[in-house]
């Protein structure tokens, strides 16, 4: 999941979407993700809830 955190973090920085439209960016960057909406969902919820808790994994 490290990999996926770090990037949602690079993207959240760089302000080129809001983060509840990061699915595709996943998608696209990380070709594993591309043709499963689901899964790619899940890693944006789990770094959403890791960055609620203060967590930075």
């Amino acid at each position: 999941m490290k990999k996926y955190f770090d990037y949602l973090d690079r993207l959240r920085e760089s302000g080129v979407t809001n983060m509840y439209g990061a699915v595709p960016y996943l998608q696209r960057a990380f070709p594993e993700l591309g043709f499963n909406h689901a899964q790619a969902v899940y890693v944006l919820r789990q770094w959403m809830e890791s960055r609620e808790k203060g967590g930075d994994s």
